[in-house]
């Protein structure tokens, strides 16, 4: 057989492997490398600003020392005859050091050995006025050249002097030298104390990462806090806590909604062993397979029902009603119907608050299934406890449903009152009585997910009642 084809490689883009090597994977070492680049931006336009303004202060030296050397030149020229002259003075070694005198374009002294910059000179003479121009001299080397006009001259003349810029070159190339070298230092400075610095404030988060590394999001109380802590941490921190707390929640109810299905799955699961196990003492009539199968079969619908009912409310949020209305009275008959009580145990149910042929009326705006399991841990726990008789009314309360479970047990001592609804609490888990302590509890809050309210009422002595209250349909 021949292999599938393999699909090809993504093709990969040209620097992204050099692009990832490059790039450091630590955070503390990406702000290192931004801070660096950042500070190496701005030292290179600090540099070449300051060497140019340097050299452009070191170049007006020069035309001041040019200017100050024409008009000491100026001081030998005569120009109050008729024909410019130079005179004879102890400044004669002046006219040595690259000075050119002109008198009306005409050159009268030059310097010795001038070559090329003479043409340089005479050009400048020509323009006329203060003028100043950059040359190449000997070996290359920059040579400034300034042309003066001789002041208070009859006749035209003008004095044009140059100057070796090689030592003010020279200064410039030092100062750009000593700012490279400065840059470089400063550099490597400011990238290490940025690892410094950001290594101190983020030693925080590591030791955040660590503290949550080692707790329990179930079974840890332990939260990071904002005390002694940067702002952006402190609010990173508060944030976290939060999100713990929401975890902390979501797996509370995970185990609630594991409880009640334990605690409503139980009854039914315990009908059909019993009805199993009755099936299997003895030979059977046809009948009687009938009838279990017909218990079983109604056990396991009641299963079916609870587990969509409790899903259902486990998806909907706690403060949305559950759609649809149900009748209440055709409900808690046949609640009382399917109750299996002791045998010393009656249960009723009283219609004394409904008119007479009004029963269909009285409804409540909440699904049917839900109306059962809201009574339903109710009177399991009313039967639980009922010395002879167990009690379902149901009435109107101003524009809402009102149910009352009452039986004649020996009551809620006053002392366990507070605890009714939370789950897992009993008033003596040894008094003899099954229950997980989950039914309060979850009628509770199915009641409140459909916007009503379970509570119990503390004046009806001997015994307990328990009242339910949701909106009408």
């Amino acid at each position: 057989m021949t292999a599938p084809p393999t699909r090809p490689a993504a093709p990969r883009t040209p620097g992204a492997g050099l692009r990832s090597r490059l790039v450091p994977r630590t955070l503390r070492g990406r702000l290192s490398l931004v801070a660096l680049t950042t500070a190496a931006l701005l030292m290179v336009i600090l540099t070449v600003v300051f060497n140019t303004v340097v050299r452009h202060h070191l170049r007006r030296q020069a035309d001041d020392e040019l200017r100050t050397r024409a008009a000491a030149v100026a001081t030998t020229v005569d120009t109050g005859g008729p024909r410019v002259r130079v005179l004879e003075t102890v400044n004669d070694h002046l006219l040595d050091a690259k000075v050119w005198v002109y008198a009306d374009r005409r050159l009268l002294e030059q310097p010795p050995s001038a070559g090329a910059l003479t043409q340089v000179a005479e050009g400048l003479a020509r323009q006329g006025g203060r003028h100043c121009v950059t040359a190449s001299g000997h070996g290359s080397s920059p040579v400034r050249l300034c042309a003066e006009p001789v002041p208070g001259a009859q006749q035209p003349a003008s004095i044009v002097t140059a100057l070796d810029l090689s030592p003010y070159q020279s200064s410039a190339d030092t100062l750009l030298l000593g700012s490279l070298a400065l840059d470089a230092v400063m550099l490597a400075c400011t990238y290490a104390l940025t690892r410094l610095a950001v290594g101190r404030a983020l030693r925080p988060v590591g030791m955040m990462t660590d503290q949550a590394t080692q707790w329990s999001a179930v079974a840890s109380e332990e939260r990071f806090g904002s005390a002694d802590r940067p702002a952006e941490l402190a609010r990173l921190g508060a944030s976290l806590d939060a999100l713990l707390d929401r975890i902390r929640a979501v797996l509370r109810h995970e185990r609630q909604l594991t409880g009640e299905l334990s605690h409503e799955l139980r009854t039914p699961l315990s009908r059909i062993v019993a009805e199993l196990d009755w099936y299997r003492s003895r030979p059977r009539t046809a009948a009687e397979t009938r009838a279990v199968h017909e218990t079983i079969a109604e056990a396991a619908e009641s299963m079916r029902t609870i587990c969509d009912t409790l899903l259902n409310s486990a998806r909907e949020d706690a403060t949305t009603a559950a759609p649809g209305t149900s009748p209440v009275l055709p409900t808690l008959r046949r609640l009382a119907a399917q109750a299996d009580p002791p045998d010393h145990v009656t249960v009723t149910v009283d219609a004394s608050g409904v008119r007479e042929g009004t029963d269909g009326r009285l409804e409540a705006g909440v699904q049917d299934a839900l109306l059962e399991r809201i009574v339903s841990p109710l009177l399991a726990n009313a039967l639980r406890y009922a010395e002879s008789s167990v009690t379902l009314r149901a009435d109107r309360d101003g524009g809402g449903v009102r149910i009352s479970v009452t039986d004649d047990g020996p009551g809620v001592p006053p002392a366990f009152a507070g605890q009714l609804f939370q789950p897992g609490r009993r008033a003596d888990p040894d008094d003899g009585h099954g229950g997980a302590g989950l039914g309060l509890p979850l009628a509770r809050r199915l009641a409140r997910s459909a916007g009503g309210e379970v509570s119990h009422d503390p004046e009806l002595t001997p015994g307990a009642c328990f009242v339910v209250r949701l909106p009408s349909g």
